[in-house]
């Protein structure tokens, strides 16, 4: 595995690649690896010859009151993660490189951003979309892979490749889970024993949605009242928002229609740690 360092190398490595009609895979992460980043190496190397992992924990999706500066990172962790699942490029870019002195252009996708995630922090996808535009622009894969955990996001990028007409194919993978259900999380480790345990009544409350829905409940707020229920009997939780909404325009579901589709997503603190997840349903 190659570690390239400057926007520079990384392009005329991409150039070269492509000037040797090999397939990129492009899996872009914040670093801290964990099996769920390494399960996005892997997915895109099914689909590609050559994937390039970048590691680049962004500024300008962290709001002024999170955790940019503690945001855990590991560079020596995450270059024998990466190798050992098969990545062939590690891109790790300076901040000073991305955003150099006078930088002011961002891309911004409307409405989809402005809900969920997008209300509780205003400015995180437009730091999203821009970094994302960034790395295709300068890796120039054929396609690029992000995880469901983060649905939402999914959602934005899906929709700003298609408004842009970036020639990108996007690859969703699945949300890789501890064996208890907890989501993974580079922010996980943050909780402490205690709250690691109640952080649990988040795929509990999503597996009652499932539940309620499979036996027939069709009110999106039954649904949402269930799983407040749940989230409830932990002490230190406390609800930031529940969804139900269609998983490609995030708006609002009040009554479950047969053979749709819906995204099920929650945003809840534990402690001081935000942790987000989701289940999609297909109704029956």
């Amino acid at each position: 595995m190659k570690l390239v360092t400057t926007i520079g190398e990384m392009r005329d490595t991409a150039r070269d690649l492509r000037s040797k009609r090999a397939t990129i895979g492009l899996v872009p992460t914040m670093g801290f690896l964990h099996e769920g980043h390494l399960s996005l190496i892997r997915l895109a190397k099914q689909h590609a010859d050559k994937v390039i992992t970048s590691i680049f924990v962004n500024p300008t999706q962290f709001g002024p009151k999170e955790d940019f500066s503690r945001y855990p990172r590991d560079l020596k962790r995450d270059t024998q993660l990466a190798e050992s699942s098969g990545n062939d490029f590690l891109f790790v870019p300076t901040t000073e490189d991305v955003y150099p002195s006078g930088y002011h252009t961002y891309v911004a996708v409307e409405e989809l951003t402005t809900v969920l995630e997008g209300k509780s922090r205003p400015t995180h996808f437009r730091g999203v979309t821009t970094v994302v535009a960034k790395l295709l622009n300068v890796t120039m894969p054929h396609l690029a892979v992000f995880g469901q955990k983060d649905a939402q996001q999914v959602a934005v990028i899906r929709k700003m490749v298609q408004d842009l007409n970036i020639d990108v194919e996007i690859v969703v993978a699945p949300i890789v889970r501890e064996p208890d259900g907890l989501a993974m999380s580079s922010r996980n480790v943050y909780l402490s024993p205690s709250e690691r345990t109640e952080s649990l009544v988040l795929y509990q409350s999503l597996q009652h949605a499932r539940d309620l829905v499979l036996h027939g409940e069709r009110r999106s707020s039954a649904v949402m009242e269930g799983m407040t229920n749940i989230i409830c009997t932990a002490p230190s939780a406390a609800i930031d928002y529940i969804s139900v909404a269609d998983p490609e325009t995030l708006r609002e579901i009040s009554i479950l229609k047969e053979g749709s589709n819906s995204l099920v997503s929650l945003a809840v603190r534990v402690g001081t740690t935000r942790l987000i997840d989701n289940i999609l349903l297909t109704i029956p």
